[in-house]
């Protein structure tokens, strides 16, 4: 599988998960084919895992808006790619958050690739 493939899968992994008390493990069973690629199940659980600090890092990178009030796909996308920012050296930022827009463009619309790139590029900025 590919990167990008894992990225969509795992967004829509998150996706079913969010709200849920869903365990990850089924909810990667219902997406991922077995063997499980092992960058997909990082990412799905990784996000998981650390998802309360990913989410008080993102509510700090927002402006006028609550986490809660995103669209799901939005505060999804947010999520996984707050967590290869913040937890996946092996990435370059710059292509986790052209990744991030890309899977807006697959499962949201414009308007929300523009969204998620205004909030991911202060990761940049607080970098520099």
């Amino acid at each position: 599988m590919k990167r990008r493939e894992a990225r969509e899968k795992a967004v829509q992994t998150l996706f079913q998960l969010d709200g849920t008390t869903l365990p990850v493990e089924e909810a990667i069973s219902y997406i991922a084919e077995e063997p499980v690629d092992s960058f997909y199940e990082m990412l799905v659980k990784g996000t998981r895992e650390k998802q309360e600090s990913i989410d008080e890092v993102l509510t700090g990178k927002l402006e006028n808006w609550s986490l809660d009030r995103l669209p799901k796909i939005e505060r999804t996308v947010l999520r996984l790619a707050a967590y290869e920012l913040l937890y996946n050296e092996e990435v370059p930022h710059k292509v986790a958050v052209n990744e991030a827009i890309e899977l807006c463009k697959t499962f949201g619309d414009e308007k929300s690739g523009r969204f998620v790139n205004g909030v991911l590029s202060k990761f940049e900025q607080q970098r520099m």
